[in-house]
C-alpha cells in the first residue's frame, strides 16, 4: 500500500549507482533495473521527478583537486548528469513510461530547458521529469539541485538513493559498530556534519519542511519497500 503521507516525490540518485558493479560509466542492466523500480513507484500512484548525480562519469571537485579549474570542472560534471539523465530517460521509455529531461543548461537539441511551469504540467500529466545539470551554476552539488527542484515542484519528500541504508553516526564502512538513525533532525545533521547531503541542501529542505529519506537503492526492490514504509531508511525531518 502506498504511503499516504506522500504524493509527489523527488528521487535523488547518486551517479555511482548507475555504474553497477563497474568502476566507471553507465551499466545498462543497472539503469534498466532502477528504471523498473521507478516505474513501479509511478504505477503505485506517485508523481515522480528525478535528479541523478554525475560521479560515475566526472566529479568537478575531484578534477579541481587534480589542478583543473573548479568552475570548468563543475560544468563538466553538469554535462555528466545530462548523460545519466538521457540514459535513464531511454530506459524508462523502453518500459512505456513517458519521461522528459529538463536541463538547467540550455541544450535544446537533446532535452528541454528547465521551465518550472512546464515541469509541473508534465508531472500533472503523469510524466516523469528528470532534472539535469544541477542548478546550472558551479560550486553547487546535485544535492543542492535536488533540494531546489523539490522545493520548486512542491514535493512532499526527497528520497535519496545511495549505497548505504541510512544515516549513521560514523562511516559504517570504517566503523563496524556505527549506529544508524531511524529519524534525525535537520539541525542534528547540520550540527554534527553527518554528510548525508551538503549543508546547503539540508538547510533548504529544512526551510521548506521537506523530509529527506535516505535508503539503499542498490538493494533490488528496496524503493518499493521504503515507499510502503516497511524498508530500512533514515528520515531527516524537524525535531
Amino acid at each position: 500500500m502506498s504511503n499516504p503521507r506522500y504524493k509527489r516525490l523527488l528521487l535523488k540518485l547518486s551517479g555511482e549507482v548507475l555504474m553497477g558493479s563497474g568502476q566507471f560509466g553507465i551499466d545498462p542492466e543497472t539503469v534498466s533495473r532502477v528504471a523498473e523500480e521507478v516505474k513501479q513507484a509511478k504505477d503505485a500512484g506517485y508523481e515522480l521527478c528525478l535528479v541523478i548525480g554525475g560521479g560515475n562519469i566526472f566529479r568537478g571537485i575531484a578534477g579541481a583537486a587534480r589542478g583543473l579549474d573548479r568552475t570548468t570542472g563543475d560544468y563538466m560534471g553538469m554535462l555528466a548528469t545530462i548523460m545519466n539523465a538521457l540514459a535513464m530517460q531511454n530506459a524508462l521509455e523502453k518500459l512505456g513510461v513517458e519521461t522528459r529531461v529538463q536541463s538547467a543548461i540550455p541544450m535544446d537539441t537533446v532535452c528541454e530547458p528547465y521551465i518550472r511551469r512546464r515541469a509541473v504540467r508534465h508531472l500533472e500529466k503523469g510524466r516523469i521529469v528528470i532534472f539535469a545539470a544541477g542548478t546550472g551554476n558551479p560550486f553547487f552539488t546535485t544535492d543542492s539541485g535536488a533540494a531546489l527542484r523539490a522545493a520548486e515542484m512542491n514535493c512532499d519528500a526527497l528520497f535519496k538513493g545511495t549505497s548505504v541504508d541510512g544515516i549513521y553516526d560514523a562511516d559504517p564502512k570504517k566503523v563496524p559498530d556505527a549506529n544508524r538513525f531511524d529519524t534525525v533532525s535537520y539541525d542534528t545533521v547540520l550540527a554534527e556534519n553527518l554528510k548525508v547531503m551538503d549543508a546547503s541542501a539540508v538547510a533548504l529542505c529544512r526551510e521548506n519542511n521537506i523530509p529527506i529519506i535516505v535508503f539503499n537503492i542498490r538493494e533490488q526492490g528496496n524503493l518499493a519497500h521504503v515507499l510502503r514504509g516497511d524498508g530500512v531508511a533514515t528520515t531527516v525531518r524537524s525535531a
